[in-house]
């Protein structure tokens, strides 16, 4: 899908809509993506920082996403396990940066060549206007080629 029309349809999701998470840049390749969340009224929580389940929404499925359009339609790639750990009080606009780089799309492909599943782990920070860290999440995903497009096993 163009990635173009991929960002405006991702930004008119439900969940990401309604929580004020949106897709700023989403370059052509896929293989790097940027995410904002700016602080609301109904994003905040109890003390007037950014609610932690916004923070931690705004990180899900972009590597996911991200690697799908990259793999094409012949690989299963799912969010396996995640957990975020909280640095700092966010307030304000609050980003985080995904990248994908060819090296490792390439190590993601030599992984999964013979069918094998593969349990990639990337890390993201979600870092605050002035360029701190406010939490850093970690993702693990699980990738294995669909058996249309696995080997053929004698």
């Amino acid at each position: 899908m163009n990635a173009a029309l991929f960002r405006h349809l991702v930004n008119l999701w439900p969940p990401f809509l309604l929580t004020g998470i949106h897709a700023t840049r989403i370059t052509p390749d896929y293989h790097a993506l940027d995410v904002e969340l700016r602080l609301r009224w109904y994003n905040r929580n109890y003390v007037g920082t950014h609610f932690g389940g916004s923070l931690f929404a705004m990180t899900d499925a972009w590597y996911m996403l991200m690697l799908m359009q990259i793999l094409g339609g012949e690989y299963y790639v799912w969010d396996q396990s995640a957990r975020i750990d909280f640095l700092a009080p966010g307030r304000g606009v609050v980003k985080a940066q995904f990248r994908l780089d060819a090296t490792a799309v390439a190590h993601i492909r030599d992984q999964t060549e013979n069918g094998d599943k593969y349990l990639p782990e990337f890390t993201v920070d979600i870092i605050d206007a002035q360029g701190s860290v406010v939490a850093r999440v970690y993702k693990t995903l699980y990738v294995r080629r669909k058996p249309r497009a696995r080997p053929v096993t004698a």
